[in-house]
């Protein structure tokens, strides 16, 4: 099992957290910097609320965050 990281970036994580990498074709994240940038929010803010939806939407459970 993956371990938390302490510290992401200067920033504290809660031992919830948890750190990947992810590859995605160039379309594909061309578009995810496109919807990032027209949201005012960061890429990995973008693959967080997708992959949160994903999971609600296959029957799993995500906590409520908010949008920073």
């Amino acid at each position: 099992m993956p371990q938390a990281k302490s510290e992401l970036k200067g920033r504290r994580a809660t031992p919830e957290t948890m750190r990947a990498s992810v590859s995605f074709p160039a379309g594909v994240y061309g578009e995810l910097e496109r919807i990032a940038a027209a949201k005012k929010v960061s890429l990995a803010w973008v693959v967080r609320d997708a992959a949160e939806r994903y999971v609600v939407e296959h029957g799993g459970r995500s906590r409520e965050r908010s949008q920073t």
